[in-house]
């Protein structure tokens, strides 16, 4: 396994932080998009820099970004604004401990040689903290503005996927090479089933980033996983509103719940029950500020599920 996975997984289950690091989606927030003049889905990201440096200090696992080419507004959601490599690279550079991931770059839309170079380019800068996931995409709307055919998009998915693996050594003249060179395999982790088997994703990726659920939806989907995958670690999100009373019941809404923070351990414990390996929460809908929910989350629940000592490196 990557040395990047096995830092994910370390202790059995961890929580990290999907982007962007705003909470435009409560009513609080949304008030303030509409005095920005911001189109919904397309956030405030002003504290984007500060907030990243104080989850990597709290101890968060992994910062996760999504690959947005295009603001759609019937899509209605543009991410973090930043193309994916560009803004993992500047992340490298202001964090020291936190895994970099992306969920989940969309290789058909991508030139496959400037793929590799940009995710060897940040494995290189970023110590080694680099998880790459990857998809063949959903929104047919971005396939023609970039040339690419969405109905052949399986296809070049699985072309690519062998060109990350070998470092393109197969596609390059004698003598050429990308740099930087991998030094080690590209952690490969895929959203959805990118038009391919089961058995073909759980053989050739090295974990799965999978749509959110509750537990019971979990336990389903991480037992198919693992009949393909074996123990590859299985990821994926939880779109949490985090209530100023510990006490609070957990009420779930679409992708996730709004729950005060024993009720927040008591479902990251189901999940971790269910099979899944590390969870990213997600802030858009959080109605109170991001550095006050993220230091309540690592003083109060992070001990709980990261009570495993790691070995950071910088």
């Amino acid at each position: 396994m990557p040395p990047a996975l096995d830092k994910l997984t370390h202790g059995g289950f961890t929580i990290g932080i999907e982007l962007p690091l705003d909470n435009d989606w409560s009513a609080t927030g949304d008030a303030k998009r509409l005095r920005d003049g911001r189109r919904h889905g397309v956030p405030d990201i002003e504290h984007h820099a500060t907030l990243a440096k104080l989850a990597d200090s709290l101890g968060f696992r992994a910062l996760w970004v999504r690959d947005v080419p295009v603001y759609d507004p019937a899509f209605g959601d543009a991410a973090q604004v930043f193309e994916v490599f560009s803004y993992l690279g500047y992340l490298a550079g202001i964090t020291r401990n936190v895994l970099l991931g992306t969920a989940a770059v969309v290789l058909p839309l991508r030139e496959p040689l400037l793929t590799l170079k940009s995710a060897t380019t940040i494995q290189e800068l970023s110590g080694g903290r680099l998880l790459l996931g990857v998809a063949s995409g959903d929104r047919p709307v971005e396939y023609p503005l970039f040339g690419r055919d969405f109905e052949s998009r399986g296809a070049s998915f699985r072309d690519q996927v062998a060109l990350l693996r070998d470092g393109a050594r197969g596609s390059l003249p004698a003598g050429v090479e990308i740099l930087p060179a991998m030094r080690t395999p590209l952690p490969l982790l895929v959203a959805g089933l990118a038009q391919q088997t089961p058995a073909w994703i759980g053989t050739h990726m090295d974990g799965c980033l999978a749509y959110p659920g509750a537990p019971a939806d979990h336990a389903q989907r991480a037992a198919a996983w693992r009949a393909v995958a074996g123990d590859k670690p299985y990821v994926s999100f939880i779109h949490l509103d985090l209530a100023e009373d510990p006490h609070e019941p957990l009420q779930r809404h679409r992708f996730g719940a709004r729950a005060g923070r024993i009720a927040l351990s008591e479902e990251l414990a189901a999940m971790r029950e269910a099979g899944v390996q590390h969870i990213g929460l997600h802030f858009r809908r959080n109605r109170r500020p991001l550095a006050e929910t993220f230091a309540e989350i690592a003083a109060e629940v992070l001990p709980a599920f990261h009570s495993c000592a790691l070995e950071y490196t910088a």
